[in-house]
């Protein structure tokens, strides 16, 4: 017997349209429901690749008996998370002001009216333990509240939904933003950093590829001493993470966290967006740091999603699953003699060597005590380190590993395999289409491109609303809601990195705009910033936005990184006034908290780069903000940026990209010859203390730059020289070409390009300034 759910298409809801609960997706007719009976509702949020999920369905889902209960006291409403964010979000937010935690399943009792929750909790046994009370106790306790408290109840309600507003709300005065908040959030994570394991943080260990994303931009604009830290707790991180069992070492990929402090074993669900995340900063490292073990982790990764996540339309799925047969990573597990029975003699061995099956087990299911131990599969230490501890040769230890783990993958193929969600989300393709065109354009493996043009492709055909907002998800031929700021905003990035790229004639850059502008349309709340969901929303008690960066970037925060990249695209449109006035709608919280909203520091330092600083000053510094940088006062006058995001420079095979600058009225900038030949300044030795433009090299080195500098025009104002001094006023544009040069550059490390510039008025001058391009080059 079949509930309502038989007609929904997220898998998660299709898993409990069998049970004897009369559930109810979310929307009117559940609603209605709850009004005509005068009941609660009981709302339970999951997502299919949770296991305390799976635990709270057995238990008491799937039980008639619990099933009848919930039937008789309440209207039942089962949402999937990722189909719904909005929804979590709001009523996790509750829960975790209730009760001081959350997770899922998340369990929530709403007045039917306004659907303001009274009363939130997760996880619960279907018999009392470990201090929880029992499923059927807490709906009964519940619902003689419901009648007998009522009152009481509602006012329960509205104290929890004003406390929830307001903590939605609460995004501070506007604040002045720069480098304070840079250097802010690198000492904070520096901080943070585990220096024996690698990461931000103790058990459970999640990856938080945000945070080292923010760290490879910093490492270009702090001073050496604090490079080199940087440099150690991403390098730490990420090796700790590839060799570890968050890493799949048989089938690539990795898993969504460990849960020790190792990074030993993990929970062995895997998430798209982790995946794209994880994929691009590989990728970005391998280029940042020249190192090929990185490289080859991005190029594993990428593979694992085309294999195993890749649907025939080209859309990417969403996770998946980290049981099989009710047992935590059944399908991944290894034993010495499972190995043994895949592989000869020679092979077994030098698998238990390498994988540390022959130094014991590392993993017993905690909940299946009988079932005995078994091995999670994992490095000790980086390759180079492992072949020269057992004397090989790091090719030949990698060549060898490669043959074994495609017999050990087929032989685990043959296994039963853990559950699929196989909807199409929004947001995570956007995520994994720009990672597919980092790992193809960083490793020159241009198939990655190609999936991510094919992806893009069933996003923009399969999945846009008339209004061309882009939906959230697509199942079964059919797609679902419009989609949450996340949503529009990392489309339009994966759209964005495809133009950069080379594809689409323009077309991807086109359809990126234009979802642009109908999220300005539908999102924008009345303070100017973009709400989560789009107006006209009737279902939520809270229309919200949140700037925390977490497993996953805000949506707040990715939409100022895909306006700033827009302008990259179109410095005509409008789209860094738009950026520039989002990130202003976030200052108070950014400068408050840095990491917390460490994304939106990536933006500032990106506009600091691009010169933008100045335009920065929403409110007082805050967070160690003090007087206003060079870099802040000459982008008053100066706005800089580049046609593209990053250049790869080979051997013999020079590359080229415009600068433009553009400098705003009543300013001018020297020129790079600033004197007119055969002049009284040319004879007395120059434009002295002036600064002439420059393009080149920051730090780094291995690249030579060479820039076709515009000739200036003769400044007229009877200051320094008259007619005798060569400025720039308005708009430039200048071809910089950069090819190989070993031995030429600014000092040890990745090439980092700038430009170096003085910006005067009539009246005075700005102190010179170096502003980073933001240009990542990548040396083959």
């Amino acid at each position: 017997m079949s509930n309502r759910l038989i007609n929904e298409s997220s898998p998660y809801l299709l898993q409990h349209a069998h049970n004897p609960v009369d559930w109810y997706a979310w929307g009117p007719e559940a609603f209605a429901a709850a009004r005509e009976r005068g009941v609660p509702i009981f709302l339970s949020v999951g997502y299919s690749t949770c296991y305390w999920c799976h635990v709270m369905e057995r238990e008491s889902f799937e039980d008639p008996a619990t099933a009848a209960v919930m039937n008789e006291l309440f209207v039942c409403v089962k949402v999937d998370r990722e189909e719904r964010p909005e929804v979590d979000d709001a009523y996790m937010a509750a829960t975790q002001m209730m009760t001081g935690s959350g997770g899922w399943p998340m369990s929530v009792f709403l007045e039917p009216e306004g659907l303001r929750p009274f009363w939130c909790g997760t996880y619960f046994p279907r018999e009392p333990m470990h201090g929880r009370p029992s499923f059927t106790e807490v709906l009964r306790s519940l619902s003689g509240a419901w009648e007998g408290q009522r009152g009481e109840v509602m006012q329960q309600a509205e104290r929890l939904t004003e406390a929830v507003r307001e903590h939605l709300a609460s995004e501070g005065d506007p604040a002045a933003l720069g480098a304070a908040q840079v250097e802010a959030a690198v000492s904070a994570l520096l901080t943070m950093f585990d220096r024996t394991e690698g990461g931000f943080g103790g058990a459970p260990k999640f990856p938080q590829p945000v945070y080292a994303a923010f760290l490879l931009d910093a490492r270009g604009l702090v001073d050496e001493e604090t490079r080199g830290a940087i440099d150690h707790a991403v390098r730490s991180t990420l090796d700790r993470m590839a060799v570890g069992g968050l890493f799949d070492q048989v089938g690539g990929g990795f898993h969504r966290y460990c849960v020790d402090g190792t990074w030993t074993v993990p929970h062995f669900e895997k998430m798209l967006y982790d995946n794209a995340q994880l994929a691009t900063l590989y990728a970005r490292a391998s280029a940042a740091y020249g190192d090929a073990f990185y490289a080859r982790i991005a190029r594993r990764t990428a593979d694992y999603v085309l294999a195993e996540m890749t649907g025939e339309g080209g859309g990417f799925f969403s996770a998946q699953d980290a049981e099989v047969d009710h047992r935590e990573g059944l399908n991944y597990l290894w034993t010495a003699e499972q190995v043994a029975g895949v592989l000869d003699a020679d092979d077994a061995a030098f698998v238990g060597t390498v994988y540390g099956l022959d130094r014991g087990t590392n993993f017993q299911d905690p909940h299946h005590p009988d079932d005995g131990p078994k091995n999670v599969l994992r490095l000790d230490d980086r390759p180079a380190v492992v072949a020269e501890r057992l004397g090989l040769g790091e090719d030949e230890l990698l060549g060898r590993l490669d043959r074994v783990n495609t017999a050990l993958y087929a032989a685990r193929q043959e296994r039963k395999q853990p559950g699929l969600d196989d909807k199409v989300l929004a947001a995570w393709n956007g995520m994994m289409i720009a990672a597919m065109v980092e790992c193809g354009v960083t490793l020159d493996e241009p198939a990655y491109i190609d999936a991510a043009e094919r992806a893009a492709r069933f996003v923009l055909d399969e999945m846009r609303d008339p209004s061309g907002l882009v939906c959230r998800s697509w199942r079964g031929e059919r797609s679902a809601g419009v989609g949450v700021l996340e949503d529009q905003a990392w489309v339009i990035a994966g759209l964005l990195a495809l133009d950069r790229a080379g594809r689409g004639d323009g077309a991807f850059a086109a359809s990126a705009a234009e979802i642009a502008g109908a999220v300005d349309g539908a999102y924008r709340r009345e303070d100017g910033a973009y709400a989560d969901v789009a107006d006209g929303r009737d279902d939520l008690f809270v229309r919200g936005r949140s700037t925390y960066d977490g497993a996953t970037p805000s949506g707040a925060g990715v939409m100022v990184h895909a306006l700033l990249g827009l302008h990259a695209a179109d410095p005509d449109g409008p789209w860094l006034d738009r950026a520039i006035e989002q990130l202003g709608t976030m200052s108070g919280e950014i400068a408050e908290r840095p990491v917390a909203g460490v994304n939106g520091v990536r933006a500032v330092l990106r506009l600091l780069g691009m010169g933008e600083g100045g335009r920065l000053g929403f409110g007082p510094a805050r967070a160690g903000g003090g007087a206003e940088s060079g870099v802040a006062r000459s982008s008053r006058a100066v706005e800089i940026f580049a046609d593209t995001e990053s250049v790869t420079v080979r051997e013999g095979e020079p590359v080229a990209f415009t600068l433009g600058i553009r400098i705003k009225p009543g300013f001018h900038v020297l020129s790079a010859d600033p004197v007119v030949k055969g002049s009284g300044l040319e004879k007395s030795g120059g434009a002295k203390g002036l600064m002439p433009l420059r393009v080149g090299l920051v730090s780094g080195s291995g690249v030579a730059v060479y820039a076709d500098y515009p000739e200036g025009e003769p400044y007229g104002a009877g200051v320094v020289g008259a007619d005798e001094l060569l400025v720039h006023t308005g708009e430039l544009r200048l071809k910089v070409v950069l090819e190989r040069a070993e031995g030429v550059g600014a000092g040890p490390g990745e090439p980092m390009l700038g430009v170096t510039l003085q910006a005067c008025d009539d009246s005075a001058c700005l102190e010179p300034v170096t502003v980073g391009l933001g240009v990542s080059v990548i040396l083959e």
